[in-house]
């Protein structure tokens, strides 16, 4: 208790005109830190905002919320709740997860808070720590549970990481502070709970407060990971843009710094890492030590990494592969393209210029089929599309959606950004068709 306290007051340094969204279950952890945050609201004056989430999956979920509600009422706390309604197919925990975060966003927003607070305890750091060990992580999931989270406009604080949940539970039945169990808590069907119940209570023999020899090995890793990041960074903004990753500027780095370098592209491709396993990274870095042109590996929600000419790059496969779409001013394509009319010209193989009676109306965006070919402008010759692809260095993923540009007897008039038919006026000034493609 004198911890959680000491940390509010002299590192955190609460004040009176802070306003802390804390999220409460009313399970016997967040409602203990309710309890503290009133204790200290009333000595310090800043405004306090209770979040809960209904979760809906026991009969007991809506008791808890008007429990809750009318405490509340009682101490003058400002009271905000949400009710899940139904749950999608993925894992539920982490659904029900991303609800709750973003009904704390939205709480932020609408009372401009400069603090969220949740309940995790050393308990839950312990658990956290072991689990990710135990299924592999990256060196930023090993630090658990942080005490203090940097976000845009507000910091995240866990003030119970100093206490365990035997200590919290003892102290609201000394002092009378209400509280609901969840039975599902004490359900060995959770993985989280094995943890609890089996690894725990041998730990703890061992040392009562190995909790706090965790949350200190926690603040170091992070401290360490901030250094490291530093690091990375530069790094990553030399031999990453544009989701490609030089390959000849990469292997240059240690490999300790590689994995690093890995787990912050894929932190910036997913937002966060919960999708990204230690498996992943490795899967990466045997890639990139093949280094043959053309392999690639599947990730997590559709994205492909490719080998492609000296690069790795990150691409989002599509849904459907095949299409044909009649060019129209303003057309956007599945790989992204867009195609728009000019009233004037321009040069470059990004723009097209046609004469409208040599070629047969209207015009079509397809993607590349067997034998395609291209009457080249300029030359006398055809070339294989496959062939322009190959020189253009196209990795063999973005070939299945790049286009090409037909006319309604499937002539092919134009590869978009990179060749041209003899179709191409050579004369602008009577062309009438002018399209760029951005």
């Amino acid at each position: 208790m004198d911890l959680v306290y000491d940390f509010l007051i002299n590192q955190v340094k609460l004040n009176k005109n802070d306003k802390i969204v804390v999220g409460v279950s009313a399970g016997p952890d967040s409602m203990f830190l309710l309890w503290i945050l009133m204790e200290l609201r009333n000595k310090i004056g800043f405004s306090l905002i209770v979040s809960h989430i209904n979760h809906n999956v026991r009969i007991e979920s809506m008791e808890e919320e008007v429990f809750l509600k009318e405490y509340c009422l009682k101490n003058k706390v400002e009271f905000s709740s949400m009710k899940i309604e139904e749950y999608s197919k993925e894992n539920f925990h982490e659904y029900a997860r991303n609800i709750r975060y973003n009904f704390y966003e939205t709480l932020i927003k609408k009372y401009k808070a400069n603090y969220l607070m949740t309940a995790h305890h050393g308990d839950d750091l312990i658990e956290t720590i072991l689990m990710r060990l135990t299924r592999g992580s990256t060196i930023h999931g090993y630090t658990g549970i942080e005490l203090i989270r940097n976000m845009d406009n507000y910091k995240i604080v866990r003030p119970l990481l100093y206490m365990t949940k035997k200590e919290i539970k003892e102290f609201n039945d000394k002092n009378n502070i209400p509280y609901r169990i969840d039975k599902s808590n004490e359900s060995s069907k959770y993985t989280r709970n094995r943890y609890r119940m089996n690894i725990l209570p041998f730990l703890k023999e061992e040392d009562k407060d190995v909790h706090l020899k965790f949350l200190k090995f926690s603040k170091m890793l992070e401290d360490a990971t901030n250094y490291l990041d530093k690091v990375v960074d530069k790094v990553v903004d030399k031999v990453y843009e544009n989701r490609k990753i030089n390959l000849d500027l990469f292997n240059k780095e240690d490999d300790f710094i590689k994995r690093l370098v890995l787990e912050k592209i894929m932190k910036d491709l997913y937002n966060k890492l919960s999708k990204i396993e230690e498996k992943h990274i490795d899967i990466l870095l045997n890639l990139i030590k093949k280094n043959k042109n053309g392999n690639s590996i599947n990730l997590p929600d559709n994205i492909i990494a490719i080998i492609n000419y000296g690069y790795l790059e990150f691409i989002e496969e599509l849904e459907s592969k095949e299409y044909k779409l009649e060019l129209i001013d303003g057309l956007v394509i599945p790989n992204g393209f867009k195609f728009i009319k000019l009233d004037k010209e321009e040069n470059g193989n990004d723009t097209l210029h046609l004469e409208s009676h040599m070629v047969k109306l209207p015009l079509y965006v397809r993607n590349k089929k067997e034998g395609d070919f291209i009457e080249l402008k300029g030359t006398n010759g055809k070339r294989r599309v496959s062939d322009v692809f190959i020189d253009s260095k196209i990795s063999k993923v973005e070939r299945e959606s790049y286009p090409v540009v037909v006319d309604s007897e499937d002539k092919i008039i134009w590869i978009p950004k990179l060749k041209k038919s003899k179709y191409d006026s050579k004369n602008h000034e009577k062309c009438d068709i002018i399209i760029k493609c951005l």
